[in-house]
């Protein structure tokens, strides 16, 4: 799916084609209705998902010091801060020097590590995010306080992708590389504001199906 032609760049957006003025009941229905689909698909996800995640735990264990999961301070619907749970990829000690961005063969990962990340394992406890409402299945991937206030001096109408929850996995990421710089964070802010415009059950099904393609064939992972 190509975005040719489909909307302006984010440099060109007006704030006014983003309101949902006018169909703001149907856009709360939706909302509501698809909050409770995301919330349903992460219960059963965290079901089947429970003895990868319990193998998963182990492996992080033994192979390196630190705890298994990694809590996360990130930005969420309406520029809430929550705390996110991922799997531990990293050593204990990866940003002693504060916040980076991760990069392609980030040095900074574990053995196990480099493997849960390419097969997106890492990922698992934020069905815990999504079951809490702090996030839904789809929508644009939530970015730490650090980076979303450097972003949003850099990138016009950047805070306008915290119009909706986050999401475990997004428009953006399926069609975008994956990003590590300022200008990667403005492309795929374009595919983002795509998502919160014409957010819709059919689209995220889409997202799903694609990314369980995605981790299938292994690629995108960091």
């Amino acid at each position: 799916c190509s975005l040719q032609g489909a909307w302006p760049l984010a440099t060109e957006v007006r704030p006014s084609w983003l309101i949902f003025s006018g169909r703001g009941r149907q856009v709360r229905l939706t909302g509501m209705v698809r909050s409770f689909v995301h919330r349903l698909v992460a219960l059963v996800g965290s079901i089947l998902s429970l003895p990868i995640a319990l193998l998963t735990a182990i492996l992080i264990k033994l192979d390196s010091r630190g705890p298994v999961f990694y809590r996360q301070e990130r930005i969420g619907n309406k520029g809430k801060p929550f705390v996110l749970l991922k799997f531990r990829s990293m050593r204990v000690d990866a940003e002693k020097s504060g916040p980076v961005w991760a990069s392609k063969d980030d040095d900074r990962t574990t053995r196990v590590g480099r493997i849960i990340r390419k097969v997106r394992i890492d990922e698992i406890p934020q069905f815990w995010n999504i079951l809490r409402g702090e996030m839904n299945f789809v929508g644009p991937r939530p970015e730490r306080p650090h980076f979303v206030a450097q972003l949003a001096q850099e990138i016009p109408y950047y805070e306008q992708r915290h119009l909706i929850p986050p999401g475990l996995t997004g428009w953006a990421q399926i069609k975008y590389p994956y990003g590590a710089s300022i200008e990667d964070a403005r492309q795929k802010l374009q595919y983002d504001l795509f998502y919160v415009k014409n957010q819709s059950l059919i689209l995220d099904a889409i997202v799903l199906f694609e990314t369980v393609k995605i981790i299938l064939f292994g690629r995108g992972g960091q």
